[in-house]
Parts: structure tokens; sequence; C-alpha cells
């Protein structure tokens, strides 16, 4: 049966083989190549870049969550530094204050972060566009203090922050500390995306859809939008959470003033340049947040912020719908290439 080309409207017949491969086969391909790629990194690398691959990953997660809530429901956040904060927060008071296992700090953090997003969801249902950005961005600017106030010292460090300790790679394997959190990392990734992709593909994701593209139309057809769009919240956070979570174990340090509202921005930011509504492009994300302010930076230290907002304008310009669009069109190049080869022949 014919599909339709996200890329160019036409019908495109997902069984169609190119160099052998139907689409499928090559997406899978390419897949393969970019894990082993993956497992393959830190052992050409440094202690240093290995630990800036681990933040590119731990961005990702994080902007991930932030493409399920507006990407695929439409719903605009800019507090999601918030939630980030809470799993950070939670893994490193259950590390340092109970003597809690980073391990099982995770999925904790990624459940406190469930619940603050749900229930943060609820009386966000009466907002939408600016008015829920209004109500995101007060709480990414209230997070801070909270987490500085001194009836709290005794959980949160107060504006000292809390200072951990990451584990060592267990059973004497041949690794390093920053590549054994690199590899947790990646497999704690690598779950996030297929759970992501799982769900935008599932019966709960189209409704999802639904909601962002017509919410009269699908509450008409059924859909119970309230539930919907406070379930995507607590969806958004848990996965905001969970990339808290290893942010402060591979940082091995948490403080107010890491979690402000400009950490709110990047992951804006890095959703834009990777692509609404395109799981992989949270990597590409990711990868844009973290390197290119540091590039900026080191071409001219005075001027950073200002070369960091004209890389920003230059590439929206260039790729208005931003890395998705880019691999959509060279997807399309390929095809028609390949279609002429074939005619010729």
């Amino acid at each position: 049966m014919a599909a339709e080309s996200e890329a160019t409207g036409r019908a495109v017949d997902p069984m169609r083989r190119i160099a052998g491969l139907t689409a499928g086969g090559w997406r899978l391909a390419i897949s393969a190549v970019l894990l082993l790629a993956a497992v393959a990194l830190p052992f050409g690398l440094g202690s240093f870049e290995t630990f800036q691959i681990t933040l590119v990953l731990i961005y990702a997660i994080a902007i991930l969550g932030l493409n399920i809530l507006t990407g695929f429901n439409g719903q605009f956040s800019l507090g999601h530094s918030a939630f980030f904060a809470i799993g950070a927060y939670t893994a490193a008071i259950m590390i340092e204050r109970f003597g809690v296992s980073s391990y099982l700090t995770i999925p904790v953090a990624g459940l406190f972060g469930f619940a603050a997003g749900f229930l943060f969801g609820f009386p966000a249902l009466r907002l939408s566009g600016l008015y829920l950005a209004l109500a995101t961005f007060a709480l990414s600017v209230a997070t801070p203090q909270l987490l500085k106030y001194n009836h709290f010292e005794d959980f949160t460090g107060g504006v000292q922050g809390i200072n951990l300790l990451k584990d060592s790679a267990p059973f004497d394997l041949p690794l390093s500390v920053d590549q054994w959190w690199y590899f947790v990392t990646l497999a704690v990734a690598l779950f996030c995306f297929w759970m992501a992709h799982n769900l935008i593909r599932s019966r709960t994701g189209r409704a999802i859809m639904a909601i962002r593209d017509n919410p009269i139309a699908a509450a008409t057809m059924g859909v119970n939008t309230a539930l919907y769009k406070t379930l995507t919240f607590g969806v958004s956070a848990l996965l905001t959470a969970v990339a808290g979570a290893l942010s402060a174990i591979v940082v091995e340090y948490v403080a107010p003033d890491s979690f402000t509202f400009l950490l709110s921005v990047y992951f804006l930011i890095g959703l834009v340049v990777g692509g609404v509504g395109w799981i992989p492009g949270a990597v590409i994300g990711g990868a844009f947040v973290l390197y290119v302010p540091n590039l900026a930076e080191g071409i001219s230290t005075g001027l950073a912020g200002v070369l960091f907002g004209v890389i920003i304008l230059l590439v929206i310009y260039l790729m208005p719908s931003g890395a998705s669009g880019l691999v959509r069109l060279a997807v399309t190049h390929l095809q028609r290439r390949f279609d002429q080869d074939n005619n010729k022949a």
C-alpha cells in the first residue's frame, strides 16, 4: 500500500527497493552503523571528550522530552529546566543524603518528574499558546529560588549545592569512570528513544498528535483531550527528569544556578535546530547546544553571546525546518537521482 512522503507529499511505495533495500531496511542499516559507531566512540576519545559526548546524550534526552510535549502535542513550554532540576536534585539528595545507589536514582527521578509534570499539567489545561508559555516561564524562574530557600538547605545544600562522586565501572570492567557512565547514559538514551518511538506510533501517539493538529476535531472523535494533555506533560517531564538525574551523576555536582531559565531556552534551541516533531533530531540539538556556545566562546570570549546568536539566526535561515528538513531534502534528492539512473538504464 502506498504511503505519503513527508518531504514531497507524493505517494511512495514502502516496499520499493533502493540499491536492494526498502526504506525500512535502510533505516535499520543506518541505525546499526550509528549504534556501532556510538559503542566504539569512547575508545578513540580522551576522558574530557567522552564526558562531553555523554553530556550531548543527556541534553538529547531532555530535548526529546520537550519534543514529545511541543513537537507532537503542540503544548509550548519554557519551564523544562525545572523538571531537569527535579531529576538532578532527586538523584543528588538520594545519593548524598540517603546513600542510595546511583543507578536506582535514575528511574526514581523519572517518577518524580512524571508526578510533577502531571500535576502541573492540570492547571495548564486552561492555558494555551503564550499563556502556557508564561506559566512554564514562571515555573523555571521560581525553581532556582526554591532550591536556595534556607528552610530546604538541609536537603538541597542551598546556594552551595551538593557535591557527588560517581561510581566506577563494576565487575572490574576495563573502563574508565567516564567511559562507564557514557555507556550507562547511552543505554538509558536508547531506551528513552525507543520508548518515544513506540509511543508516537501507538494509538496514544495518534491521539496526542490529533490534539496538536485540531483539538476540537480530536474531542469530537472521542479523544479525552484533558487526559492526554496531562499525560503528555507527565511523560515529557519524566524524560527531562531522567536527563537531570544523569546530569547530576555525570557532572558530580548540582547547584540552583545550574537550572535557570537559560537552560530552558537551550532546550528550545536544541528542539528547533534538531527539528520539531522529529525524534532523532534531539541528538543533533543536544550536540548543537553543547558545542556551538563553546565554539563561539573559543572564537571570541567577549562576543561569545553575539556569535552564538548569529549562528542561531544562520541556522534558522538556512534550515527553517531544522535538521529534519535537511535530511528529508537529502533523501528526496537521492531518490530522484536513483530514479533517473534507473530510467537511463
